[in-house]
């Protein structure tokens, strides 16, 4: 007899979205029209409001969820869904700068209160290790809102040339440019079991195959890993390579949630979920981690951002405050709060002044550390386990373990991301 032939069962196919429906968190369909339906948890947050109880953090973390889930806009074959993170900078700045500029003691309060917020937001989202938009997206609209008060404001004045104005919108997109290349990928390793090279805004976990077992090796194993970092033949007492003889090294080396053996100087972000070639730090101005392959990018995108400010600070106070010095005309201009125009200049002026100096203090960080040939991730150990050498105050932290003298070190960070030369075999005694 022949064996009968089972019919394959269809499955249904699923019907095409129209461009304001989309697929909700709960995998069900769900219509942009229905944003303010169904939410529970919002209703229930809104009674304790009223009855003057307090809401439990669950129920505002629910709530978020669902809106950030909601938030969405019309696109082809399906509604796209907004980051909730992009939009507060895209509001409040120009708010709070007009506000600024109605008074000086508003400004000073403004301008004081808005580092602070943006502190406060740093360290709940770094608590959460939840990855933001809001950094990158209150630093890009930073530098065009400040151009475009430039543009409307400052040039229509007549003290701004168009050499000095071509000059300005040329350095503001040399730091586009050195954004995106920051912005590409930092040096992500990847397990070769695992086809997803890039990081998800969950932790990535590539689970082991049946009978595959641990690797049990060293991190030169690992080939996307790159030897540039490792220190000299001649100082492998103080190196962090590992031998076949050192299986703590080994277990120490080994990340349980990407499923590979790191190699020397390579981190686990908790942000981004995924493990990074001599990891610097992660930078939530990018929204990416600061590596190997991107470090280079992220120092010159730091250095024409402060260049370019500066001038941008200098042409504008040329402009509103005439006859005076840059120092005094931004402690003192008289008149400045006469108009509005002024006076929303000068707050943007001031504006600017608080950024470029919070970036000012990253390069110092930045160039100290490339100089002593220590990663920021290094540091933060060092500190904790009180093995670093201190200097200035603690300004500088000297490890010890990689530093080879400052030329060295410079010439290290200029071949970052390069592959490895390998000497003949025939050289090789």
């Amino acid at each position: 007899m022949k064996p009968v032939k089972k019919k394959k069962t269809e499955e249904p196919e699923l019907e095409p979205l129209c461009c304001c429906e989309y697929i909700d968190r709960n995998g069900e369909k769900n219509h942009v029209a229905a944003c303010l339906c169904d939410c529970q948890d919002l209703d229930e947050g809104c009674d304790r409001w009223l009855t003057c109880k307090s809401i439990r953090p669950e129920t505002c973390e629910r709530i978020t969820d669902t809106i950030s889930d909601r938030l969405r806009i019309p696109w082809l074959r399906g509604a796209k869904k907004v980051n909730v993170s992009i939009v507060p900078p895209l509001v409040l700045l120009p708010v709070f700068l007009h506000v600024a500029s109605w008074h000086f003691l508003l400004g000073v309060v403004v301008l004081t209160s808005l580092p602070v917020l943006a502190l406060w937001y740093y360290y709940l989202t770094h608590r959460r290790k939840e990855q933001t938009l809001f950094f990158l997206s209150l630093g890009l609209f930073s530098l065009g809102y400040m151009y475009y008060v430039f543009l409307r404001e400052v040039v229509p004045k007549g003290h701004v040339g168009p050499t000095q104005l071509a000059l300005l919108t040329f350095g503001l997109f040399l730091i586009l440019l050195a954004l995106y290349q920051a912005k590409k990928d930092p040096g992500y390793l990847s397990n070769p079991a695992c086809n997803d090279k890039s990081p998800s805004n969950s932790q990535i976990e590539c689970p082991i195959k049946k009978g595959q077992e641990k690797t049990k090796g060293f991190p030169g194993t690992d080939t996307s890993g790159s030897l540039n970092n490792r220190t000299p033949k001649d100082d492998i007492k103080g190196s962090s390579r590992v031998g076949l003889d050192s299986p703590a090294k080994v277990k120490e080396d080994w990340c349980a949630k990407c499923q590979l053996v790191r190699p020397a100087r390579a981190w686990h972000c908790r942000i981004c979920g995924i493990c990074v070639r001599r990891m610097d730090h992660h930078c939530v101005w990018i929204n990416s981690c600061v590596g190997e392959s991107n470090h280079q990018a992220f120092i010159l995108a730091l250095l024409i951002f402060l260049l370019t400010s500066v001038y941008g600070i200098s042409l504008t106070l040329n402009t509103i405050c005439r006859d005076r010095s840059l120092f005094t005309a931004l402690f003192y201009c008289p008149g400045v709060y006469t108009n509005h125009s002024s006076a929303l200049s000068f707050t943007c002026v001031w504006y600017s002044v608080i950024i470029t100096a919070g970036m000012a203090y990253i390069f110092l960080i930045q160039l100290i550390n490339i100089s002593y040939n220590v990663t920021e991730r290094e540091v933060q150990q060092a500190l904790r386990q009180k093995t670093g050498r201190r200097l200035l105050c603690g300004l500088i932290v000297d490890t010890g373990q990689y530093n080879r003298g400052f030329l060295r070190n410079w010439y290290q960070f200029s071949t970052l991301g390069t592959p490895p030369v390998h000497a003949p075999a025939e050289d090789i005694v």
